[in-house]
């Protein structure tokens, strides 16, 4: 099982009643996130089924060292809904690492986020020159604010055996097709 990272196209927004607090989508659904030329995923509307009530980290820029907030201590809420995988961290005033992030998320620095998974099912549909993976069900450890979201540097390194194999599969099945056509067995 490998470790996923994915950023999702949203934005946060910060509210400062008495405690700071930062809130968006930490994933949207049924949005396509390229991974490279050709190659696409999305995360299913049941993909966080069950995912909820695992103990699941709020971090800056996937740094495990700079922890926001956490589900187990009631510092990080997460929910589902039609749109995606919303959240709110509570930031801690007392941390200087957690209100520095605050503050970016306030003017707008920083404004895009990411969240860490390991895949437990997926689909995965190729049409023409195109694969389309669909993420079923997943693990959730980690949400992250983010300056560079890691999406594709990541997944083009998690998906990198899956593209080499489906090229592979691409070029045998051209390589079939030609042997049919040259002994006069292709129907087209």
């Amino acid at each position: 099982m490998e470790k996923r990272i994915l950023t999702a196209p949203v934005q946060l927004e910060t509210r400062e009643d008495e405690t700071p607090v930062i809130k968006g989508y930490f994933a949207v659904f049924d949005s396509n996130y390229e991974i490279c030329d050709g190659y696409t995923e999305s995360i299913d509307r049941h993909a966080f089924d069950d995912q909820l009530n695992r103990d699941v980290r709020a971090l800056v820029n996937h740094d495990m060292s700079r922890v926001l907030g956490r589900t187990t201590a009631g510092t990080l809420r997460l929910r589902v809904d039609d749109h995606g995988l919303y959240g709110e961290v509570s930031v801690n005033p007392k941390d200087t690492d957690a209100m520095n992030c605050y503050e970016r998320v306030k003017r707008g620095d920083v404004s895009q986020c990411s969240f860490g998974f390991d895949i437990q099912e997926e689909t995965c549909d190729h049409k023409d020159d195109r694969t389309h993976w669909t993420i079923k069900a997943l693990d959730l450890y980690e949400v992250s604010v983010c300056t560079f979201p890691a999406y594709e540097a990541t997944s083009v390194s998690a998906r990198g055996d899956d593209i080499r194999k489906d090229k592979a599969r691409q070029l045998q099945i051209w390589k079939e097709k030609e042997k049919k056509r040259l002994k006069g067995e292709d129907n087209v």
